[in-house]
């Protein structure tokens, strides 16, 4: 596996490199048939490196363990003979709801070994949790105890007594939640097993399951995608690659484990090609003493990768960097929503390190298209393929299907095709629209390849805003308002209109002790929006933008609430004549966005005939409830 890792750090400046890069097959790049393969090749070039440092909980700055990568295989070992020995099978799954620790990587590494892994967000609702595990078909659960978070716990008890098919729950941090018979202590138990080999895991190959990764989101269960074996191989080799990963690299590991860019970007692929991960905090990115204390960690430990979601880069330009030395940064990279351009400027600027945009997808593994470190740094732009993967615009038809490849620099909708592409979801009802006929994965994104092969998104197709059949994509009022000296976050979304459709509106979070008026900022953004029908016909401030486990802008939170406020408006002369009137906006199975109208009082039939004369007109649907 040596030498084939030195080749991943090949030059990376055009389309060129990456199609001489796939010269060699990914099957001769990487010659393992499992991860786990994978891992212990690695441990044979790198047994006394270090694997992971973990900070003391509480202290980030503080002085932590530091597990060697022998001491990482052989916890891989006893946690997956643990749970085999708690009678795990090959087709079955391991959810857990753990923090950042080093017990979260021996789960996710063992678990992959001997069955499947399912990294779940722990911030989601009880039965959001348990219709992911549902899905996944769990049979063990590892969360944390009592002691460490009676929230977390609390969620994890959920699942334990609506999921009487659980073979066993092993606890990390706390003992009295242990019965000694289904509910185990984790440490305690690992102990007990052998860390000089797995028993019995033979046969295991390139296509069988090894994790299964929800979608973003919120409402309702959110889809799996199954990850093989191969599907994690190939970005050994290809986000190695983009990235330029060595044994020299230290990653700061801050992004969750149940999304690929904290698993495989951040994780598996830096950890498989020799680098070391660093665990500042439980928490991750989402302590304020990491982000706070973040550029004397890069000194600390010697970082070399600025890796972060766009609304931490936005946080990041208000710490100071002051004194810290950060001379071992070599590249940074940004990915999982769109980063607005003027942030990927400051922030290269203030680090020293250019900042690139790749993009991926849970679908397909890891990042699919990255700058090219050696080449032109084009901001907006998420980069060109990386190898082993095609990736075109096209134009679909109503059933999904291809009519066109669109023209160099004409948007159209970005679809995938590669071995790191899933084989379809868990869940068949979600895999109709999923693929075109002829196999290629249908993104949802909407976006343009230039003639150098950069490929430019321009949103997302169900997050265009339509005025009056006038597609508007919303990325262009945001980064008007990024230009803002004191916005630190912007979202446009679509404001349903009685007559237009929709209507363009802003949402807007200042930085730390800045503001403006609504005035100001409508003023600004007219100057630098270069369609008039972009106008925002609004602007909202908020203490706080929504946002996803992961730190992406939450804009269905954002789409509701401009449906609740638009019908409130309509509604409020109903009000004013007594009738009771609350409203609730969430995502409907079927109709998407549902508004729920709860009245009262008055007479029934003459209320609903005007709550119906006030909103039908609107495309969001509605639905009325009565209570006398």
């Amino acid at each position: 596996m040596t030498d084939a890792v030195k080749n991943f750090n090949l030059p990376f400046s055009s389309l060129a490199d990456v199609e001489q890069f796939e010269t060699v097959s990914v099957d001769e790049r990487i010659p393992y048939q499992t991860v786990y393969d994978a891992l212990v090749a690695r441990v044979g070039a790198s047994a006394d490196d270090p694997a992971l440092i973990a900070a003391p909980p509480g202290d980030p700055m503080g002085d932590g363990i530091t597990i060697s990568y022998a001491q990482l295989l052989g916890r891989v070992n006893q946690t997956a003979n643990m749970f085999k020995a708690a009678g795990l099978e090959a087709d079955e799954a391991v959810t857990h709801l753990l923090p950042l620790c080093p017990q979260a990587i021996f789960t996710t590494l063992g678990a992959e070994a001997v069955g499947i892994v399912n990294a779940v967000n722990p911030l989601l609702e009880p039965e959001h949790i348990l219709g992911i595990a549902k899905a996944a078909k769990a049979k063990i659960l590892v969360a944390t105890g009592q002691a460490l978070s009676p929230e977390l716990w609390e969620k994890a008890a959920y699942l334990i007594e609506n999921m009487p098919e659980l073979k066993a729950v092993f606890v990390l941090g706390g003992s009295s939640e242990c019965d000694s018979e289904k509910i185990l202590p984790f440490d305690q138990s690992l102990a007990g097993h052998d860390g000089a080999s797995i028993a019995g895991i033979e046969g295991r190959g390139l296509d069988d399951v090894v994790g299964y990764y929800h979608t973003g989101g919120t409402t309702g269960v959110p889809k799996l995608a199954p990850h093989t074996n191969r599907m994690q191989l190939s970005q050994i080799a290809s986000t190695g690659f983009g990235m330029g990963y060595t044994t020299d690299d230290v990653i700061l590991a801050g992004l969750p484990l149940f999304h690929i860019s904290g698993s495989i970007v951040a994780g598996l692929v830096p950890l498989l090609n020799g680098g070391t991960l660093v665990i500042a905090s439980p928490m991750g990115f989402r302590d304020p003493l990491v982000i706070g204390n973040y550029w004397r960690l890069v000194e600390k430990y010697g970082i070399t990768l600025l890796g972060a979601v766009p609304t931490m880069l936005s946080a990041l330009l208000n710490i100071p960097i002051g004194d810290a030395d950060i001379s071992s940064l070599r590249v940074g990279l940004t990915g999982g929503s769109a980063a607005p351009v003027e942030v990927l400027k400051a922030i290269s600027e203030q680090s020293g390190v250019p900042m690139m945009e790749g993009y991926g997808m849970t679908e397909v593994t890891s990042f699919t298209t990255m700058q090219p470190q050696q080449g032109e740094a084009r901001f907006g732009s998420v980069g060109m393929r990386l190898p082993y993967v095609d990736i075109k615009a096209v134009v679909l038809d109503d059933s999904g299907n291809i009519t066109r490849e669109v023209d160099t620099n004409e948007i159209g909708e970005i679809v995938m095709k590669g071995v790191c592409v899933m084989p379809g979801y868990v869940q068949a009802e979600f895999n109709q629209n999923a693929f075109t006929s002829d196999g290629w994965l249908v993104s949802g994104d909407l976006g343009r390849i230039d003639a150098e092969g950069y490929v430019w998104l321009t949103g997302r197709a169900k997050d265009l805003i339509i005025r009056s059949g006038h597609n508007i994509d919303p990325s262009i009022i945001e980064e008007a308002l990024h230009e803002h000296p004191s916005v630190e976050l912007a979202a446009a979304v679509g404001q349903p209109d009685s007559y237009a459709g929709e209507m363009p509106i802003a949402y807007v979070q200042f930085k730390p002790d800045m503001n403006a008026t609504v005035d100001e900022l409508r003023e600004f953004a007219r100057e630098r929006i270069p369609e008039r029908a972009a106008n925002p016909a609004d602007i909202l401030i908020l203490d706080a933008m929504p946002l996803t486990g992961v730190g992406k802008i939450f804009k269905p939170a954002l789409r509701q609430s401009a449906v609740s406020k638009v019908f409130g408006a309509e509604l409020e002369e109903l009000r004013k004549e007594g009738v009771g009137i609350e409203i609730t906006v969430d995502n409907h199975a079927i109709h998407g966005t549902m508004a729920t109208v709860a009245a009262s009082g008055g007479d029934e039939a003459a209320v609903r005939a005007q709550i119906k004369e006030k909103l039908d007109p609107y495309t969001v649907r509605h639905e009325v409830t009565w209570s006398s």
